[in-house]
């Protein structure tokens, strides 16, 4: 929801989110132990595994986000992938095992819209990337060239479980650019964030921001009809460019007829039914369809629609009422949405709540429940990572704790939907990125003035 550098979020939960989301130094020690080590079951006979080392979590309650929490069960990691999933499960020979004991285990966190990196914090003009609003159709941009690696927001979000987001350019444009699929963790460019085999993916948006960016400066779209109208054009003149075999393809035209062809994901940012049906029924002239409307606030409204389209939605547990566009909300929407049949998914749009997206999706639960809404615990996991694995095209290989699966997961504390609840150790491909208890692990940046690492 970026425009102009300046973002939407509750500042009264700043100072709390800063000091909860420290490393703590009471976080119990000794997760980890050898094989044979103290409340460590012996590995049994079998040959070690050659595709790299093997991690066994051993006797946690496991949320699958495929079917049922199972209870006292483990999980087996062989390098970067998810081995086995069930009770007693047999380790190789030179497996390091984890004592889950009371604790939980779900698949790593996936936030669907985040602008970390493109608008880091701390929040300042200098590194606000995320708009390029020198026009209303920027398809040729991409959020990776301006993703800043070191955003002191990553190391807050890893700590909260997440594991992958979908970092997008923000909602100034008709068409804002090319969102970035990265997995989170210490790194030095962008370009080794990368999810590998991810779809490409566009931004665009709709309602009242494109149309009070571009018409505060008299210049089209100053109406929504001129923004219907604009794209339809733009989406028209990409499906008749012809390529020029001496001069080739500008890149802009390139990138819109990939999304003319389907090649590309969008991700449209809209909050009113009415505009979501209209970008439906424009979009099918095309012959394509959105992967996901984002924010999608009166999505509740249209829920069988969105289910027959096979379009996701991508919401907020509560946020509402910041401007006209978003004064309809519910916030039993994601729970109405999940039982029409939609793929819902829950997002940040902020580097404070994707600290606690657990969190929302327990009060989205919340919610729907107290509608009077036929939604359980194990469908409300699948909000914040089947269902966004799947809106990001890397469903098969990330977003639930399956055989085979990107070894993506957190061990939880206690139940993952209470607040009083903590991320001990997140896992990405297999490799630890976060230990509450070990703070080395992913150490606070120099930005995070004043933190200091407890031994």
């Amino acid at each position: 929801m970026r425009v102009r550098g300046v973002q939407i979020f509750a500042v009264a939960g700043a100072c709390f989110a800063l000091a909860c989301a420290l490393p703590s130094p009471a976080a119990r020690p000794g997760r980890e132990s050898a094989p044979g080590g103290a409340g460590s079951p012996a590995p049994v006979k079998a040959t070690a595994e050659p595709d790299g080392p093997a991690l066994l979590f051993r006797g946690a309650s496991v949320m699958t986000a495929a079917g049922p929490t199972l209870e006292r069960a483990d999980v087996l990691v062989v390098g970067s992938k998810i081995r086995a999933v069930g009770a007693e499960l047999q380790a190789p020979a030179g497996t390091t095992v984890i004592d889950a004991a009371g604790r939980w285990i779900t698949p790593g966190l996936i936030d669907p819209h985040s602008h970390l990196g493109v608008y880091p914090v701390p929040s300042l003009p200098a590194h606000s990337d995320g708009n390029e609003a020198t026009g209303p159709f920027k398809p040729e941009v991409r959020a990776l060239e301006s993703f800043w690696p070191q955003d002191p927001g990553i190391q807050r979000a890893v700590a909260g479980g997440v594991t992958t987001i979908l970092a997008l350019p923000g909602s100034a444009n008709l068409v804002g650019g090319q969102g970035a699929t990265l997995h989170l963790g210490r790194a030095i460019a962008a370009s080794e964030m990368q999810v590998a085999g991810a779809p490409k993916t566009m931004k665009m948006a709709c309602g009242e921001n494109p149309k009070r960016v571009y018409g505060d400066r008299n210049q089209p779209p100053d109406t929504r009809m001129a923004e219907v109208a604009m794209l339809r054009q733009e989406l028209e003149k990409a499906r008749a460019y012809e390529v020029d075999a001496k001069k080739g393809t500008e890149y802009g035209i390139a990138a819109m007829q990939s999304v003319v062809r389907g090649d590309t994901l969008i991700q449209n940012h809209c909050y009113r039914a009415d505009e979501m049906l209209l970008r439906l029924e424009m979009f099918g002239e095309f012959g394509v369809t959105p992967r996901a409307f984002h924010h999608a606030v009166e999505a509740y409204k249209i829920a069988p629609q969105l289910a027959a389209a096979k379009v996701g939605a991508v919401v907020w547990a509560d946020w509402w009422g910041s401007k006209i566009e978003m004064l309809d909300g519910v916030p039993a929407n994601a729970a109405i949405l999940d039982a029409a049949g939609v793929r819902v998914s829950l997002h940040s749009d902020s580097p404070l709540d994707i600290q606690r997206l657990n969190q929302q999706a327990a009060a989205s639960l919340a919610a729907g429940l107290r509608a009077g809404i036929k939604v359980d615990r194990e469908r409300a996991i699948r909000w914040i990572t089947a269902n966004p694995a799947w809106i990001l095209g890397i469903d098969a290989r990330t977003g639930t704790l399956e055989a085979s699966k990107d070894a993506d997961l957190v061990v939880w504390s206690g139940d993952p939907f209470s607040i009083y609840t903590h991320a001990d150790l997140v896992y990405s491909g297999g490799r630890k990125i976060y230990d509450r208890a070990d703070p080395s692990v992913f150490p606070p940046t120099d930005f995070e003035l004043g933190t200091r690492l407890e031994p």
